[in-house]
């Protein structure tokens, strides 16, 4: 991302939170598109050149979540979710499927700006993938398939993995050997560093054990280390 003026799209479908915050993110120095719900943004997203996306968890017809899986499955722009505080669920689930970091409603425009410039940051960084689409990992047999963002395991079956899954285990044999505690996969995976949500580090953790490991209660791949976090421990060749 190059631009001068970052273009962010704000969807929310309730115009008095809508109208007031793009005319305060405008006068912050973004240029922003405003969709009042799910089928305006994605016109918005095929029409301009979006570098981040704002999007309002509950609104009628799509939701957020849906619309956030649909970006997340297409390697789309970074999304921060506009969340009520009843919606913990919400908030982990949409973690979980490739938000970058969450707003709690009512928020501080101040905070929501802050946030947006860390997003962007670690997005010129290249924080948000660690592939290029030629590589492929191999481990006991396993191949994970950046180009095609796939596993199959060592029969050749292709193993069925969510976006979220996907990239937990492409962080994970990318940096095999290494402890990564939960705050560091949270950044790696495109979440946030937050407390709360350890348990949606966890949870991925233990769906993927039970896909490739063969006792998920003794796993052999992907080891907890107590009190750091987890380690990929065999050995992983990269094609």
């Amino acid at each position: 991302m190059s631009k001068s003026r970052p273009h962010l799209l704000l969807v929310d479908d309730e115009a008095s939170i809508r109208e007031p915050l793009s005319k305060y993110l405008e006068k912050q120095g973004f240029r922003v598109t405003a969709a009042q719900d799910a089928a305006d943004a994605r016109v918005s997203l095929i029409a301009y050149d979006i570098d981040l996306i704002l999007l309002d968890v509950m609104m009628p017809g799509e939701d957020g979540l849906s619309l956030c899986r649909y970006i997340a499955s297409h390697d789309g722009p970074p999304v921060i979710l506009l969340t009520a505080k009843s919606e913990e669920t919400d908030r982990i689930i949409g973690l979980e499927i490739g938000a970058d970091d969450y707003v709690v409603k009512p928020f501080s425009p101040r905070e929501l700006t802050a946030r947006i410039k860390v997003v962007l940051r670690r997005l010129n960084a290249g924080g948000r993938t660690i592939r290029t689409d030629s590589e492929s990992y191999h481990f006991a047999g396993w191949s994970l398939k950046c180009s095609e963002q796939s596993l199959y395991d060592p029969g050749g079956i292709l193993i069925s993995l969510s976006s979220g899954e996907y990239r937990m285990l492409e962080v994970l044999v990318a940096r095999a050997g290494q402890v990564l505690s939960r705050d560091q996969l949270l950044d790696l995976t495109k979440g946030r560093e937050s407390g709360p949500f350890d348990r949606a580090i966890d949870n991925q953790i233990s769906r993927l054990r039970r896909k490739i490991e063969n006792d998920p209660k003794d796993p052999q791949h992907i080891k907890t280390i107590w009190g750091g976090g987890y380690r990929f421990c065999s050995p992983v060749h990269k094609f």
